[in-house]
């Protein structure tokens, strides 16, 4: 995209376009009037007149309103754009009066002007609005961006997002596909008798999850907070509650930790507790949801990511985490008895045996070899099952395995979307694990860490048993939208200052 040419005024663009302003405001007053009524959007013209053919003039009269993103002959010919798509507007003196003609060397692109008009199908097949009326809306001071190219404008397109948008058509389709996953979630939880609660964003106690927080101050309730890690605690006090037996949440979460391709500090998940259904039903209901979210964006379940094409038609590969560390190292961890036994095979398969801790647990290191042996290997949609105890407190055991729960986390592309459980609500065993979370936090120096004392006491009341899950909605986001990093797929990322 090309700005014109200024000279008439000043060789400064900024300037020039200053000057043009004063000059409309002396011509016609007011420039950012408070209201326009169009009568048309530009999508809802090209589907109306969409077998109109070539070189034909119509009677009908229409009002539309857009940006000026390309102006051709002296602004005889212009692209204004909305949000549905562009209009080319005509401005000749056979049609157009003076006074609208007057307007256009003040133009420039990134203007937003309103345009009445007769339609019309050009010659060449252009659909085209014969301009008889021109309406100044709003004039743009700044000059709309030529293009984007190299790194530093990568970083531009983030902090500068909206001009992002208004010159990338493939930035603009994603976040338009991004809204119509996140009302597709919410249409297919209420569909499936889930009710959608609000929970507190600032938490006097953080649970949830293992995360370093986000903390504030509350200065009426004199009293620190922090950004919820995970809403789990809460709507599981929902359940209790019997407000609903199936409860989700689309929400933001707040994670004090480090920034990549797939990770921002501040994200949005969908949580939601299944009243007696268990992570099996879970599955089920991922691979529905899935399914969905990809036939309403694509039209199908397969789609590309990258060079890769990728399945969301169920049912998803299920495989135990044992048995996919044993595929991929040779080892069964079933068959070992001991953690001391679990660290020296373990210590045998990497590169520096200094990475395993001594006091690692037989879980600790079944997870580590998971993540380091199978987890790329994971393109298509897949659910890992039976995790390690050590590492899933809040689950119930495997009947006949009590070192293994049952618990799934779906993956694609090597990355974890959902993370799912048959939900612990035994209150003296929730309580016990709790503590020992607790104990391990603050070896680890989280002092902050406190027990969530009011969680544990509604859960004496009583939960039913239950199935929970949280998926990561950006990172599905990403793979539906084909986005390579997760800041594309997120309206306004956190940036550095300019001066860091």
């Amino acid at each position: 995209m090309t700005e014109k040419t200024e000279t008439a005024l000043s060789s400064d663009v900024t300037e020039v376009r200053a000057q043009k302003l004063k000059m409309l405001r002396e011509k016609i007053g007011e420039v950012y009037p408070a209201h326009f009524h169009r009568t048309i959007t530009n999508a809802e013209l090209a589907s109306k007149y969409e077998s109109l053919e070539a070189d034909v003039v119509t009677d009908d009269v229409v009002t539309v309103a857009g940006r000026v993103y390309s102006s051709r002959n002296s602004g005889m010919f212009m692209d204004i754009h909305d949000a549905g798509g562009k209009i080319q507007i005509f401005s000749h003196k056979d049609t157009t009066p003076e006074e609208a003609r007057a307007l256009l060397p003040m133009i420039d692109l990134g203007d937003i002007i309103g345009v009445t008009g007769v339609v019309r199908r050009t010659k060449r097949g252009e659909l085209s609005i014969n301009a008889q009326e021109i309406t100044m809306l709003t004039k743009s001071l700044l000059p709309m961006p030529e293009k984007w190219h190299g790194l530093s404008d990568i970083e531009q397109r983030y902090r500068k997002r909206h001009l992002d948008i208004m010159t990338n058509e493939e930035s603009k389709l994603r976040f338009q596909q991004r809204s119509k996953i996140v009302s597709g979630i919410r249409r297919f939880m209420e569909d499936d008798g889930f009710m959608e609660v609000e929970t507190p964003m600032l938490h006097s106690v953080y649970g949830g999850a293992t995360a370093e927080p986000f903390k504030t101050h509350h200065n009426t309730l004199k009293l620190d907070m922090y950004l919820r890690i995970a809403p789990e605690l809460f709507l599981k006090r929902t359940l209790v509650s019997g407000l609903t037996d199936k409860v989700f949440e689309i929400n933001r979460n707040f994670r004090n930790e480090g920034v990549s391709t797939r990770h921002n500090p501040e994200f949005t998940m969908m949580e939601c507790y299944w009243a007696y259904a268990d992570y099996e039903d879970i599955m089920d209901l991922v691979e529905r949801l899935f399914s969905k979210l990809a036939l309403s964006i694509h039209g199908t379940t397969e789609f590309m990511f990258g060079d890769k094409e990728i399945s969301f038609k169920g049912p998803f590969k299920r495989v135990p985490m044992p048995d996919a560390v044993k595929e991929a190292t040779g080892i069964d961890f079933l068959a070992i008895k001991t953690d001391e036994e679990a660290v020296a095979k373990t210590k045998l398969l990497v590169n520096d045996p200094s990475e395993i801790g001594r006091d690692w647990t037989w879980g600790e290191c079944l997870a580590y070899l998971f993540e380091e042996r199978v987890e790329a290997t994971l393109i298509q949609p897949s659910h890992v099952t039976h995790f390690p105890k050590d590492i899933s407190p809040f689950a119930k055991e495997v009947p006949g395995e009590p070192r293994l729960v049952e618990r799934f986390e779906t993956y694609c592309n090597a990355w974890e979307l959902g993370n799912a459980f048959s939900e612990l609500n035994d209150p003296e065993e929730q309580r016990k694990r709790m503590v020992e979370q607790l104990e391990q936090a603050h070896a680890r120096g989280e002092k902050d860490k406190r027990l969530d004392d009011e969680f544990l006491d509604a859960i004496d009341q009583g939960m039913p048993p239950a199935g929970g899950l949280g998926i990561g909605v950006d990172r599905l986001i990403m793979l539906l939208t084909n986005a390579p990093s997760i800041r594309d797929i997120i309206l306004f990322p956190a940036r550095r200052n300019k001066a860091d």
